[in-house]
């Protein structure tokens, strides 16, 4: 099942990354194949997204017991997730590639910058990879399934962040969509990536007869520490969208009151 669920991902995320950037060179021929392949980044990811999100549901509504009820997406999503992870980082890499291409400069010099550019999303996978996978699939045992699909409802915001940042790319920051594509991403990201912290301590303290504020001193110290390690950077992150939003909002203000 591992290598089948891994072997769907191989070929699910590289095939619809290719024709993507076929169907948008073909609908739209005067944009640049640069353009090409960042729209494509943001459409699989959005994919990928919707379909951890749709899997976290299924597993969150199918384990009545927080801890021990079972369900087979929460290990074999994960496999088919790997793939796209690779994938993901290919073509970040491609992106920067086709940017630089004609600065002919050497290939050391293009990873780095691949590297300084787009590091906190490298650093997100290669934690989901080393960290996350070993943790889902051995480390945990046979508990815990609730939580998996928690964490991957985490994905909701993924669309939004990636049509304001396509929005942004075809210059279209000024359009009322943008603005509202703004707030999804915002409300999303702060209900599905930092509230979803509170909701697994609650779910698990309901299951056990504990107030939400007794839950932390009564499960192992391994556990508090990995959900700090976990909600540290989206907390990083929401305060970088609401500083970008604040702009937007200023830049917006400032020009009715002139």
């Amino acid at each position: 099942m591992v290598l089948t669920y891994a072997g769907l991902g191989s070929l699910f995320f590289p095939g619809l990354f290719a024709f993507s950037v076929w169907a948008l060179r073909r609908l739209r021929p005067e944009w640049t194949f640069l353009d090409c392949v960042i729209i494509r980044t943001r459409l699989v990811s959005s994919v990928q997204a919707v379909l951890a999100t749709g899997s976290g549901i299924i597993i969150i509504c199918s384990c009545r017991n927080a801890v021990s009820d079972r369900h087979w997406l929460s290990r074999e999503y994960v496999w088919f997730l790997i793939p796209y992870m690779i994938c993901d980082i290919c073509a970040m890499y491609l992106c920067e590639w086709c940017r630089t291409r004609d600065q002919n400069l050497r290939r050391a010099i293009i990873f780095r910058n691949f590297l300084s550019e787009n590091r906190l999303l490298i650093t997100h996978h290669m934690v989901i990879l080393l960290i996350l996978v070993p943790v889902t699939q051995k480390l945990r045992g046979e508990l815990g399934d609730f939580f998996v699909g928690c964490i991957f409802t985490a994905e909701l915001s993924t669309p939004f962040v990636s049509l304001g940042r396509i929005l942004i790319q075809l210059k279209q920051q000024h359009t009322f969509l943008y603005k509202i594509n703004g707030i999804f991403t915002l409300g999303t990201f702060f209900c599905c990536r930092i509230l979803l912290f509170p909701f697994m301590y609650w779910s698990y303290g309901q299951q056990q007869g504990l107030s939400l504020l007794k839950v932390p001193f009564n499960i192992p110290l391994s556990c508090n520490m990995a959900n700090a390690f976990l909600i540290a950077p989206q907390l990083y992150w929401f305060s970088l969208l609401c500083k970008k939003a604040a702009r937007l909002f200023d830049t917006a203000k400032a020009k009715r009151d002139s």
